[in-house]
């Protein structure tokens, strides 16, 4: 996992072919006036824009989860925003079967630690982070690009 502002996100664009033009599409567009929906922006990379009320910390880590096919790039347009977080090797009580379809597993563990993403902030998220999100008060607005790994 990698927490950081988008003025540092060169740093990270040799990890992934896409991940530049992903940190590209968040610097170069207003963000703010997007509506919430799910759309490509390129082989590989597919943009989901959430806004909703945010949740507790109960309700949020029933839908503990982690995907096998994608990296997920959360940035957070207005926040504070919470996520929960376990290292996926340590989660050893699965809620359910992986699902290929929509590229999820769940699982029942409890989170090892909570972390808080500020407006501007984004976090980097692989396959080995089991995490939970939309954690806060009021209103969140946020940004999750799927990243296909392969």
């Amino acid at each position: 996992m990698i927490i950081d502002i988008l003025n540092n996100a060169k740093r990270y664009s040799g990890l992934h072919p896409n991940f530049k033009k992903a940190f590209d599409y968040l610097s170069q567009n207003d963000l703010n006036n997007l509506e919430p929906g799910s759309f490509e922006i390129a082989e590989g990379l597919k943009v989901i824009v959430i806004s909703g009320e945010g949740t507790t910390r109960e309700e949020s880590i029933k839908g503990f989860e982690c995907h096998d096919q994608n990296i997920d790039i959360q940035y957070s347009i207005n926040g504070p925003e919470t996520f929960a977080w376990k290292p996926r090797e340590k989660c050893v009580n699965p809620n359910g079967e992986y699902s290929d379809e929509k590229d999820v597993r769940f699982f029942h563990d409890k989170p090892d630690t909570f972390f808080e993403l500020q407006e501007g902030q984004f976090c980097i998220l692989f396959p080995e982070d089991v995490h939970a999100a939309m954690i806060g008060e009021g209103i969140i607005k946020k940004i999750v690009i799927k990243v296909k790994i392969k």
